[in-house]
């Protein structure tokens, strides 16, 4: 007979499964319908990948229910149904697994980081009739998964309390930082809940382990309170119409043992995770010995971005209205600069404008501004764009995501830069909004990357989206995306000769690591006729360099590179960043033209001293 969930995680480290959702959707599963409807349409599905993980090693179970409540169901007309669903899934995982494993009901946030219409009377209906059915279909526990609020934890949690006295687990989303989107630090959190009752506290999805282990990192432990990990397997990617997962099993693995070591007792995985992460997970955590002290932390730095000290706005003379060369007219002539530095994610432009000035001081020849980079919400890019332009003289480069509008709010925002006179634009895909800060936002998509080109393109013809006559034409210089960090290069360059053909004027790249690679992107695209801007982003530090390499989409270090991040962090991980991007401008600069620096982290001093050894190895700085 097995022991209790409290005193086996008070003995031992216990592996969760991995995911559902994204599994059945990697397994062939259509989006936009109820996975957890499974449980009465496709029972035998669901039990398979309950036993796939079982099999890895995985011993406590989430039941398939994550969105199975009446707010989530009633969009699919299901609002009826949710008894039926919560004891099947319960019933489902009992039945596929051994008498060893342990059965959680899970319990998905139903604001998803949105406040939206839904009052603290009806989230306690909507918890109370779930968290019932769970316990009747006869779960060993509960689980609060993805919770990024602890007002609404705190209701789920006493919703729970008032019904069982099984444990409770509790886990909030997290990017890394150090409170609940309701401004609460995590310490205060984790104190208030288990004063509230909950057993197990942690967290899951949002982030891969980089971002888990830096929320981590900054709490001390709560006296008697086991923690609970659910990493994603980093972020996803959009490729070839399909959201791809970046983290190898591998990587996941060594990760668990990061969190046991800072205190997790049971640990899984969320979104991308597959049983063959699970398997890695528990390999790596067999005869593990809990420890009794605790790893200092390492600041944090990896991914995450250091505060600067807040400074009065820049005011710089408006600069004169002279037709200046496009950046496609510059970089034919000589090697043209653009460095990426990001807006701000709340309301101080201080520090951003500073970077800037650096920047433009520089000689940068364009300071180009994601588009919410990672569905992380920032402050828009069009007002600071011209920020920049009448405060600086600056050329702004402004990215458009296909995610977060639809055709009318992308033709007007694009009118809106005609308007304003920013003409130069990167057509993106962008990040899907559920992996985001806002999760339970929509991604729009409306249109792909390549029918967002044809489209700008078209109204430099003067004529709109609709087809109507706009009465005057734009003037937009189009660039495109390409990632040359792939496997099969030569498909790569295909996809990107259609974005040529769609009317892109010129390419930036994802950043490269590796000086061989620069030479094979120069030669599978020496045929093209647009400019291409190599791009290169300075690392920080060995943790950084494990992140970008594991966790993000879109990007491949060298194996020389991350020996050299090894051990490095803070000032001495920065001067090797900048020196091993030196080199890299080295091997780039005698075959394109075009530069692209993105500015890791606010860290705007390392593109500057790139830009600046730009201008030293061609003799002179722009005018």
């Amino acid at each position: 007979m097995k022991a209790g969930l409290r005193e086996t995680l008070g003995e031992r480290v216990l592996v969760g499964d991995g995911a559902m959702g994204t599994f059945l959707y990697q397994l062939g599963f259509p989006v936009g319908v109820s996975y957890e409807e499974y449980n009465l349409l496709k029972p035998d599905v669901i039990a398979d990948v309950h036993k796939q993980y079982y099999d890895a090693g995985a011993r406590l179970f989430e039941t398939n229910t994550f969105s199975a409540n009446r707010e989530k169901l009633s969009k699919f007309g299901l609002e009826n149904e949710v008894s039926a669903i919560n004891k099947a899934g319960v019933a489902i995982a009992r039945q596929a697994v051994g008498d060893d494993a342990y059965i959680v009901g899970a319990v998905g946030s139903i604001r998803a980081a949105r406040r939206r219409n839904i009052t603290t009377e009806q989230l306690v209906r909507n918890f109370q009739e779930q968290i019932e059915a769970l316990l009747e279909g006869g779960a060993d526990g509960l689980l609060l998964e993805t919770f990024y609020d602890l007002e609404e934890m705190l209701i789920a949690l006493r919703v729970a309390r008032q019904l069982t006295e099984l444990p409770v687990i509790g886990q909030f989303a997290t990017d890394g930082g150090t409170t609940t989107n309701d401004g609460v630090g995590y310490q205060e959190a984790f104190e208030q809940l288990k004063a509230e009752g909950a057993d197990i506290l942690g967290f899951n999805c949002h982030s891969g382990p980089n971002g888990i282990l830096r929320t981590m990192e900054k709490l001390k432990p709560v006296d008697g309170l086991p923690l609970s990990v659910f990493p994603n397997a980093g972020l996803p990617g959009y490729v070839d119409g399909k959201y791809v997962f970046g983290s190898k099993p591998d990587y996941v693995a060594e990760n668990a043992l990061k969190f046991a070591d800072l205190g997790a007792r049971l640990i899984g995985g969320c979104c991308g995770t597959t049983p063959e992460h699970i398997a890695a997970m528990v390999k790596a955590l067999q005869g593990y010995t809990p420890r009794t002290d605790r790893p200092a932390a390492d600041g944090g730095e990896a991914g995450s971005v250091q505060p600067g000290p807040a400074i009065a706005v820049i005011e710089a003379e408006k600069s004169a209205e002279a037709a200046e060369p496009s950046l496609i007219e510059l970089v034919k002539q000589r090697h043209t600069v653009i460095v990426e530095w990001d807006t701000p994610r709340d309301l101080d432009i201080g520090k951003f404008m500073e970077g800037a000035k650096a920047l433009q001081e520089a000689g940068v020849d364009s300071i180009t501004m994601a588009d919410n980079a990672l569905a992380v919400t920032r402050m828009s890019n069009l007002p600071m764009g011209f920020l920049l332009k009448e405060r600086l003289g600056a050329r702004p480069l402004l990215h458009i995501a296909c995610r977060d509008r639809n055709l009318i709010g992308t033709q007007s925002h694009l009118m809106g830069m005609h308007a304003i006179g920013l003409d130069h634009t990167l057509v993106i895909t962008g990040d899907p909004s559920r992996f985001g800060d806002l999760p339970g936002s929509s991604s729009v998509y409306d249109m792909t990357s390549f029918e967002m080109i044809r489209l700008i393109k078209q109204l430099n013809e003067g004529i709109a989206f609709s087809g109507k006559p706009l009465k005057h034409k734009a003037k937009f210089i189009v660039a495109a995306a390409f990632n040359p960090n792939v496997k099969y290069l030569d498909k790569a360059v295909q996809r990107l000769e259609k974005k040529i053909e769609a009317g892109a004027d010129f390419i930036m790249t994802q950043p490269v690591y590796d000086a061989k690679l620069i030479e094979n992107v120069y030669e599978s695209t020496k045929h093209l006729n647009v400019p291409i801007f190599i791009g290169l982003m300075p690392i920080v530090s060995e943790g950084n360099a494990t992140f970008l390499h594991n966790e993000v989409p879109g990007i491949q270090l060298s194996e020389e590179v991350r020996k050299r991040m090894s051990g490095l962090s803070g000032e001495k991980g920065r001067e090797m960043g900048v020196q091993i991007g030196k080199e890299l401008l080295d091997a780039a600069m005698p075959k394109f033209n075009g530069i692209y620096i993105m500015t890791p982290m606010h860290f705007y001093d390392m593109s500057v001293q790139l830009t600046r050894y730009v201008w030293g190895k061609t003799g002179k700085m722009p005018s």
